[in-house]
């Protein structure tokens, strides 16, 4: 038989763990071919791409972020391929499985769960002509009707032929991030989250986990992404797997799901110590820090010792964080997530991802729709538009502040000037990101895109219907960020500057004289020198306003694609 197994990856960076299990498992009985494709590639064009293929059996692996498309080449494919069985798999279609074999009758069956067993089974069963009713965690159709075999049990996972050992090459894998998982399952019951519903967690053997990770960086690999739902839940085991990567990472890149609370003190201190800058990447859910919602939820959560974990990680400046938020949440209103949001915020994390509360089926949260009121989407990904607390009016609007939060915040382009607004002009973080949010939509300018200095531009629009103090201070601290993005100088700048070309003169021959001893017949292809009413420096390295006239003189080493910077106090012009 000719087999295939596909999906469609959110990114093309992106790679699919599910397909890589499914082939390895399978053989050496069946040859399995992998293909991966992306949301953005046009239904027609995957469609013509399998087809050409001429497979018997088409697997499928089904997200939320891909199922409604997957669909569409489903219907597609059986056109073209009417004798082609067709298999879903993946956690957007184990649940409720009844619902989607009536809603997509082109699909012949249905993996429930772990599909490494079931799918190779099925094959087994297709390729002999056996029956499929012996064959567990299954859904399909007997004479018309749906049909449900039990549930298997769960995997050895120790017996699981490693999947990293095929299907790439160095090319692929430095461009790429692979998904790699060291066990399965997860100790806690968050009832908005799938995992909540396996009980226990199951590792895999660590030595075949190192040799599978040294072989990875050895071929080329740059970024691997753990998708263990808590990888420090076994202590003993991370801290072994944190000294080998540490020892081994060869300039690749890890990240991280962890439970900050539990992280111990003597780890923290390790990693502080020892972790190469820029190579571990931990990523944090914390969700809510309203106790009556995390009780509702059944997620344990200690977030004064999470602050703690938080903190010394940042103080350690070795590893970034990116922490998790869920706006709707049950008996979280307006007010409460806005206090939710600067709770964590006042964590300063390199980046904070607020999401919204997704109604997944399976999930403890989507049985307790009614009791909380909650209206969503039908469809994937059934993302929530109300509850008893929270009215679409207000959810929208946190979307909004959400728009702002990537755009000033989490991309890092303008750290300067947010840190002193969220500090000094406005009362809180929040108010900050929903304000300018909230102008933003009323401007529409999330309809028309944007290029990097309009950033800048929009920023000051705002700030001056907003009457804010200090407002050359704001001024002088956007040039510095907007000068500090670039690492050759920039061809233009968002401002008009008042400097006379005399005076302008002046300043570079005073950066000349008293720091830079620096061929004047080059000096315009590389120094920026800006008049600012503050010591720059001070702001950056300490968070210290101290006020004066100040040159900001920025060097740019166009050779090495790098800079410097420095401010000196303007003695004359």
């Amino acid at each position: 038989m000719n087999i295939v197994v596909t999906t469609l990856n959110a990114k093309y960076i992106h790679t699919c763990l599910a397909l890589r299990l499914l082939k390895a498992y399978s053989a050496p009985e069946h040859d399995v071919e992998i293909v991966e494709y992306t949301i953005k590639d046009p239904e027609l064009n995957v469609v013509s791409d399998l087809f050409s293929k001429s497979p018997d059996i088409i697997g499928f692996s089904c997200y939320i972020w891909n199922i409604e498309k997957t669909i569409q080449i489903v219907k597609l494919l059986k056109k073209v391929l009417p004798d082609t069985k067709i298999v879903l798999g993946g956690p957007e279609v184990s649940y409720d499985t009844e619902y989607w074999l009536k809603r997509v009758e082109e699909v012949d069956y249905i993996v429930r769960g772990e599909g490494e067993e079931t799918f190779k089974q099925l094959l087994h069963q297709l390729k002999s002509g056996e029956s499929v009713e012996t064959i567990g965690s299954l859904g399909y159709r007997r004479d018309g009707k749906v049909t449900s075999t039990p549930s298997r049990p769960n995997l050895d996972i120790s017996k699981i032929p490693s999947p990293y050992r095929f299907d790439f090459d160095r090319h692929e894998l430095s461009k790429r991030i692979v998904y790699f998982e060291t066990s399965r399952g997860c100790p806690f019951q968050c009832q908005f989250c799938l995992s909540s519903i396996e009980v226990g967690v199951r590792y895999y053997d660590i030595e075949n986990v190192k040799s599978d990770i040294l072989y990875l960086i050895e071929n080329g690999a740059k970024m691997i992404k753990f998708i263990d739902r808590t990888f420090n839940i076994k202590r003993d085991y991370a801290m072994e797997m944190f000294q080998f990567l540490i020892e081994n990472h060869g300039g690749c890149e890890f990240q991280f799901e962890i439970t900050a609370d539990i992280m111990r003190p003597e780890v923290l201190q390790y990693l502080n110590e020892h972790a190469p800058p820029g190579v571990f990447r931990f990523e944090i859910g914390v969700q809510s820090t309203n106790d009556l919602t995390n009780d509702l939820v059944k997620r344990r959560q200690n977030f004064k010792k999470l602050a703690r974990t938080v903190t010394l990680v940042k103080e350690g400046g070795k590893i970034d964080q990116h922490l998790d938020l869920i706006a709707g949440l049950p008996e979280e209103n307006y007010d409460s997530f806005k206090k939710t949001f600067n709770d964590v915020f006042a964590l300063r994390p390199e980046e904070l991802q607020l999401g919204f509360l997704k109604m997944l089926r399976g999930t403890g949260m989507r049985a307790m729709a009614d009791q909380y009121k909650y209206k969503y989407m039908d469809y994937a990904p059934y993302e929530i538009l109300s509850n008893n607390v929270l009215s679409f009016q207000e959810l929208t609007r946190i979307k909004r502040a959400e728009d702002i939060l990537e755009k000033f915040w989490n991309d890092h382009r303008l750290d300067n000037t947010v840190e002193y607004l969220i500090e000094h002009v406005f009362e809180t973080p929040f108010d900050f990101f929903q304000l300018f949010g909230d102008y933003w939509d009323k401007k529409g300018w999330g309809r028309i895109g944007h290029q990097f200095e309009d950033l800048f531009v929009r920023l000051k629009e705002f700030l001056e219907t907003e009457n804010v103090d200090n407002f050359a201070l704001i001024d002088g601290l956007m040039k510095v960020d907007y000068l500090l993005h670039y690492n050759q100088k920039p061809r233009k700048k968002w401002w008009v500057s008042s400097i006379s070309k005399e005076v302008h003169n002046n300043l570079i021959q005073h950066a000349i004289d008293s720091e830079l001893k620096y061929n004047e017949k080059n000096i315009a292809k590389h120094i920026v020198v800006e008049k600012i009413p503050f010591h720059v420096s001070k702001w950056i390295n300490e968070r210290k306003l101290v006020h004066g006239d100040y040159l900001f003189i920025v060097h740019y080493d166009s050779k090495r694609s790098t800079k410097y910077s420095y401010t000196t106090k303007i003695k004359h012009i």
